[in-house]
């Protein structure tokens, strides 16, 4: 049997070693000039793999239609990649946060093996390939139209073309538009695990550089709680970024309101500088601080309780005057500076654009895919894999998990 499969990324891949395993004829057609280039960049250029948890924890880290991969995750776990990954010589590790990196920190390591394995199971591999279109006939699969025009013969396609996001990496929609072609519907393309544009963008572009490792941040709509995190953020020169704000923002994508809500001012962000110290032993720690400094300007005190960059901001908006004496200091200015310190508060203005985004949210409906075998109820003999689905995840290796998951049921039906 013949198995085109439209797009050389983490589910193109993991879909054609499946499928070359089922001994199929199997050939990928990647439009860029080499597979995997949107793995290359994930963790940072060190490839966040997947993630350590156990793979039933999953789903609750995919926020977007995460149920309808239960049967693909059953199919292909975290542990399949990291066996196959090692058997070609690549060694794992696992760090803060669940996440599994090669121990040579080298997201190259893990595409060569990839692609090594394809070679060792005769995948034919063609590069600078785009795809025009999938050809149909009497509603079955027939093959597929390359941007040159020439017609490709296939039984099976597997269409894993990417999001959106990243596009100098392939990503560019192409799957979507093929997809409706053929009937299918795409729901709304977002951009997910994204930075996040705040209003009060002085505030941030004062703060700009400043990474803080561990701060809890609450996400709240109409002073209702829709998200909070432990972990790392920064500020940039738009607003804030870094994964609590990535993963944040996954969450708000998914939120009905949210385009009403961005736009009324109404979602706001609540940073925790102190999340070890309760209201009161934060107080009592300022206190501490104060008796030790009581003879020194307000400016001079905080240097043993923030980050040197941090501190003109929070005595501007503390409404302290930074030249008073310590000693002169009120113990309602005091609260005030604790209470500014537990709820420093931002307002969520949009996100950034798709073309900064990790992931994409949204794609080809999944009411429209058979969960079991990534099949289109539409059009026979086509099948879906990654993030050209309507599925995404939190940071931590679960989108790529998704895609090697569905690339992998995609590949063995």
């Amino acid at each position: 049997m013949k198995v085109i499969i439209i797009g050389g990324g983490p589910a193109g891949m993991i879909a054609a070693m499946k499928s070359a395993m089922e001994n199929n004829d199997v050939i990928i057609l990647e439009k860029m000039n080499t597979c995997g280039r949107k793995l290359l960049i994930t963790g940072k250029g060190r490839c966040n793999i997947t993630s350590s948890l156990d793979i039933d924890e999953f789903i609750k880290y995919i926020p977007g239609n995460g149920k309808f991969l239960y049967s693909a995750f059953q199919n292909f776990n975290n542990k399949d990649i990291i066996d196959i990954l090692e058997k070609q010589n690549v060694k794992v590790k696992i760090e803060r946060g669940n996440r599994v990196f090669p121990v040579s920190d080298k997201s190259q390591d893990v595409l060569d093996a990839l692609i090594n394995l394809l070679k060792s199971l005769n995948v034919k591999i063609r590069t600078n390939c785009p795809v025009e279109k999938i050809l149909v006939d009497n509603n079955k699969v027939i093959g597929v139209l390359t941007g040159d025009k020439e017609r490709i013969e296939a039984d099976k396609v597997i269409l894993a073309t990417g999001g959106k996001s990243y596009p100098l990496t392939g990503s560019t929609g192409d799957g979507y538009k093929m997809a409706k072609e053929l009937g299918h519907t795409i729901t709304k393309i977002r951009p997910s695990l994204v930075p996040l544009k705040i209003f009060e963008v002085d505030t941030c572009q004062d703060l700009q550089g400043l990474s803080l490792k561990n701060v809890k941040i609450h996400l709240k709509a109409n002073e209702k709680m829709i998200y909070e995190d432990f972990g790392e953020m920064i500020f940039t020169h738009f607003g804030v970024s870094g994964p609590v704000i990535l993963s944040a923002s996954a969450i708000m994508v998914r939120n009905k309101e949210i385009d009403n809500l961005l736009k009324n001012k109404k979602i706001k962000l609540q940073i925790d500088f102190k999340p070890a110290l309760s209201v009161e032993k934060l107080d009592l720690r300022i206190r501490r601080d104060f008796e030790e400094l009581k003879n020194k300007q307000f400016k001079n005190s905080l240097n043993d309780l923030l980050p040197q960059k941090l501190i003109p901001v929070i005595i501007k908006q503390s409404g302290i005057n930074e030249n008073k004496q310590v000693n002169e200091i009120t113990r309602e200015e005091r609260i005030r500076l604790g209470k500014l310190l537990k709820e420093f508060t931002l307002t969520v203005k949009d996100f950034k654009e798709i073309e900064d985004a990790i992931v994409t949210a949204g794609g080809v409906s999944i009411k429209e895919i058979n969960p079991k075998t990534m099949e289109s109820k539409i059009i026979d003999e086509l099948y879906f894999a990654g993030e050209v689905i309507d599925v995404d995840g939190y940071t931590g290796g679960f989108n790529l998990q998704t895609a090697y998951s569905t690339g992998y049921t995609a590949g063995m039906n």
